[in-house]
């Protein structure tokens, strides 16, 4: 896929240029809402990218604002192709508002994980494990559903067309054990294959490096291809996650990644740091020791 042409960044994109309009047209929402005759909060909340807006509010909107001819058109038009359904909506009940739509349409993403390895390096049976520590009452079938969730957000990676993705962990997750030696093992042998592509670098932060900004959890930095569409991080939690995209925010973010990369192994040591520490796990298990890159 071509990046940044997904619906949910054309949607993100189009309510930034309604917000836009209206401030240049020196209206207020409640003046757009009662001219409209909608609520205050529709207006609200199509600006922020809470909701889609239909081609033809977009196209009331607009008049309303003085926008008329070709740039009306065009407008309108992205409206229009941000409607359309991503292969997310086919997990919709594990997916809720707009992580996935962003991640899927950046062009870089910069993630720090201090006690899981990040999603989209799990495996398929580290994310079983996971999930369902995670989610102590959930039914067997909505694990099943949200590890194969997980699994087909993968293969963002391997698309033709792929994001530039940087991962940094605390050393932490090569040595918490996640479901048994052997689970373990063949998630870090993953990361190592993972880590030999082309657009993907893994640095470990090693006990060593002592206190670091990302002790305040996880974050993911979102990037896009087109100066329109700033950068969004991020920050996750168990029940849901928050976004931020003001750009004193971001920069903060953008600032303590930098930090841990600085703090981290170089690339080619931690990868070699986890090839180690995959060895371990599988003499433990009892497994053959692979060789990094020849899985």
């Amino acid at each position: 896929m071509t990046r940044g042409q997904g619906p949910t960044v054309r949607r993100r994109r189009l309510a930034s240029e309604l917000r836009r309009l209206r401030e240049a047209a020196d209206l207020t929402i409640d003046e757009v809402s009662e001219k409209l005759e909608c609520s205050a909060s529709k207006v609200s909340r199509i600006e922020t990218g809470h909701v889609g807006v239909t081609p033809r509010d977009a196209r009331d909107m607009l008049e309303l604002y003085g926008i008329a001819g070709d740039e009306q058109e065009a407008l309108v038009q992205l409206a229009r192709e941000a409607r359309k359904r991503g292969w997310w909506h086919a997990y919709n009940e594990v997916f809720t508002g707009t992580f996935v739509g962003l991640e899927a349409d950046a062009s870089s993403l910069r993630a720090f994980q201090a006690l899981l390895v990040p999603g989209l390096l799990q495996t398929e049976r580290y994310a079983r494990a996971v999930i369902r520590a995670m989610r102590p009452d959930a039914e067997e079938a909505e694990i099943r559903r949200r590890v194969a969730a997980r699994m087909a957000r993968q293969e963002l990676l391997t698309d033709p067309s792929p994001p530039e993705y940087w991962a940094v962990m605390d050393e932490a997750v090569l040595h918490r054990t996640v479901d048994g030696a052997e689970v373990m093992a063949e998630q870090l042998y993953r990361m190592v294959t993972m880590a030999a592509r082309a657009n993907v670098t893994v640095q470990i932060v090693p006990f060593g490096a002592g206190a670091h900004p990302g002790m305040e959890g996880p974050f993911l930095i979102m990037g896009f291809p087109e100066l329109a569409d700033t950068d969004v991080v991020y920050v996750d939690s168990t029940s849901s996650g928050l976004y931020l995209e003001e750009p004193p925010d971001v920069r903060r973010y953008a600032l303590m990644f930098d930090h841990l990369r600085a703090a981290a192994l170089k690339p080619d040591d931690s990868v070699e740091l986890i090839a180690e520490a995959a060895g371990r796990f599988a003499e433990q298990a009892a497994l053959p020791e692979k060789v990094p890159g020849n899985e």
